[in-house]
């Protein structure tokens, strides 16, 4: 019973510990693109949550291509009425 106890508690505590020692998502992320970079902010979305972009499960580096970061990006920012909407304006995201 005292080994399945302690088992059991050094299971909690590397979960714990683990959840602890995870790096902090990046404050800006830089999408490399043909007509420009374009720098995400990824702090100020934060507040979007996690699951918009990343989906389900554990959030980590996601893969956009042109066509699903324009959807998304482009539709999120028509729902909010927030930062660039015009999607003709490729600038206000793409920096040369």
């Amino acid at each position: 019973m005292k080994k399945i106890l302690s088992a059991v508690l050094a299971v909690a505590f590397l979960a714990v510990a683990s959840t602890a020692i995870a790096a902090p998502p990046p404050a800006e992320v830089v999408l490399p693109a043909k007509s420009g970079n374009v720098t995400f902010n990824h702090k100020l979305h934060q507040g979007q949550g996690c699951k918009k972009c990343h989906g389900e499960g554990a959030p980590g580096k996601i893969e956009l291509p042109k066509d699903k970061a324009h959807a998304l990006c482009i539709d999120c920012h028509k729902e909010k009425a927030k930062g660039p909407v015009d999607a003709k304006a490729c600038t206000a995201c793409h920096k040369k």
